[in-house]
């Protein structure tokens, strides 16, 4: 990409889509195009079609999706799955249509089967079954990913997949409920009054965890280095469990009760670590350690929302 290149970024208000705008302007680049909701409706193929054509982006990083944690997913898998594949749709074949250089498609590491063998490989992908809890979110990411490789086949259309660890970071849902798991916790604790905090599961899950700046670079350097519609791996090398995660969070937020686990709700993937190998041959790594990342999402938690209200 040039400086001055055309860049849509969907969904820029989002955890990642945020960071990607930030990240952008702090190296310069002077052309970048943000729509609204209210702006750009991306569930209307019509509209997406018209902006497009008006617009005429030379460069499209897709961070726009319905996200959420574990109980989102299970509850409202219905919007999950027609929300996320519609608003893809559109951006791709809008993408193809209106001649876009290279497309960024994001998506998650739950898109690979709950039990595929770790560190997971991009090669893992429909080797098996798929953590129940969010099947529906990570369909309509797989859907993504196969739709890019066919325009890539028959059209030649330039694209690049990356499939992050756990998200994390500003501008996160810290909705106690409908968030993932780190700023639901940091919610959870910092309006906790002292009480007991109490999580889904027993703890023990491993998790990987990225930092949503660091993924906003990964995904600049993706832009620059792939295009044959790869799905690539990104994440920060930290595997750290439920339960570990729980106790650095905890000291973050200086949270000092007790901390429950329901064992009678759903632990989700026990397991999935990513292989990045793809990225960090090319010479990519994160900048933030998971402490640092957590330092600095709670502190921007403080500052910007009124979630921490009791």
């Amino acid at each position: 990409m040039k400086k001055d290149s055309k860049i849509f970024v969907a969904g820029h208000r989002g955890l990642v889509g945020s960071s990607i705008v930030k990240v952008l302007k702090e190296r310069g680049y002077t052309n970048i195009i943000t729509k609204t909701r209210q702006e750009l409706d991306l569930l209307n193929q019509k509209d997406v079609a018209n902006f497009f054509e008006q617009e005429r982006p030379e460069y499209v990083f897709d961070a726009a999706a319905k996200v959420g944690g574990i109980y989102a997913n299970d509850t409202y898998s219905a919007d999950f799955i027609y929300e996320n594949i519609q608003i893809q749709t559109n951006l791709i074949h809008s993408s193809w249509k209106y001649s876009v250089d290279k497309f960024l498609f994001l998506g998650s590491v739950c898109i690979y089967p709950k039990y595929a063998e770790i560190p997971v490989k991009e090669e893992s992908l429909l080797t098996g079954y798929l953590e129940p809890t969010n099947d529906a979110y990570a369909v309509a990411k797989i859907s993504g990913i196969k739709m890019l490789q066919a325009y890539r086949k028959q059209y030649g259309m330039k694209s690049v997949s990356l499939m992050p660890s756990n998200l994390y970071g500003p501008g996160d849902n810290f909705h106690p409920d409908n968030g993932h798991v780190i700023p639901a916790m940091i919610t959870k604790f910092n309006n906790s009054d002292g009480k007991k905090v109490t999580f889904w599961g027993d703890g023990t899950p491993k998790r990987e965890f990225l930092y949503a700046e660091d993924l906003a670079d990964a995904c600049l350097f993706a832009m620059d280095n792939f295009e044959n519609a790869e799905l690539v791996n990104v994440g920060s090398g930290e595997n750290v469990s439920i339960k570990e995660l729980a106790s650095t969070v905890a000291s973050v937020v200086n949270y000092n009760g007790d901390i429950d686990w329901d064992t009678s709700r759903p632990n989700g993937t026990p397991n999935r670590p990513l292989d990045c190998s793809k990225m960090s041959e090319l010479g990519w790594k994160p900048n933030h350690t998971l402490s640092q990342g957590l330092k600095k999402t709670y502190d921007w938690f403080i500052e910007n929302t009124d979630l921490q209200t009791k």
